[in-house]
């Protein structure tokens, strides 16, 4: 497994997608000390930062990038080839991939939500906001590397479900919330530091077990579809 984990963070940090990365965390960086240093009030620039691109921009399009790449770019090239004629279980090629994809978004996303957080509020808030960060960084992770062995377009359905269904559908229906890892986390990070930044209505229970669910789900799913993936790299 740790072959398998350095192969692929090797390869992550050895692509040009890995350049995609810094642009939004920089952007949300950089508005959140604009802001402070501006003098302005965290209640008008605390939400539209936090929320409107931190949490619902920076890290699922970073989880995106990174989830359907960890395993999506080598079976477009055929390379993953090699690893499915090795004498390995599945779940020991899926469990190093999603590691370092919910590593690597983990600490892209939570560190400028941290300094943002801290910024607006409280290092508590800052705290928090990262810590639920990593958490949403798995079940994204799960869900887009489950996508790339589903589809040949997984980045496609990936906007799909992180700008239709958590960006529009989120914002007029609220029943979608409950299906929302945005909103999960949301709930997760005001739960640990209540502030009167965060809102929404899905409650802390729900997100903690549909958190575990996503993440746990998307990760069998995974290795299931791994399995029945043909050595000439065609899915069934």
């Amino acid at each position: 497994m740790s072959t398998i984990t350095w192969i692929t963070a090797r390869g992550l940090f050895g692509r040009r997608r890995f350049l995609l990365l810094l642009p939004l965390p920089l952007v949300l960086l950089g508005l959140a000390v604009l802001c402070r240093s501006l003098g302005v009030d965290p209640g008008e620039w605390g939400p539209p930062v936090l929320v409107g691109l931190g949490l619902a921009v920076v890290l699922p399009v970073v989880s995106l990038i990174i989830g359907t790449g960890v395993l999506g770019a080598e079976i477009d090239d055929g390379t993953v080839v090699h690893i499915l004629t090795k004498p390995l279980p599945r779940w020991q090629i899926i469990l190093p991939k999603l590691g370092v994809a919910a590593g690597v978004t983990a600490a892209t996303v939570a560190v400028p939500l941290y300094v943002a957080g801290v910024l607006a509020d409280s290092v508590r808030l800052g705290l928090a906001l990262a810590f639920a960060a990593a958490l949403g960084a798995l079940a994204y992770s799960a869900l887009f590397l489950a996508l790339s062995l589903v589809t040949r377009r997984p980045v496609l359905l990936g906007l799909v479900y992180v700008l239709i269904w958590e960006g529009l559908l989120g914002n007029f229906v609220s029943g979608t919330k409950v299906l929302s890892i945005q909103q999960y986390v949301i709930a997760l990070a005001d739960r640990l530091a209540p502030s009167g930044l965060l809102e929404t209505t899905v409650s802390v229970p729900v997100a903690s077990v549909m958190t575990a669910l996503v993440s746990v789900g998307f990760t069998v799913l995974a290795i299931d579809r791994l399995r029945s993936f043909s050595v000439a790299g065609e899915t069934s």
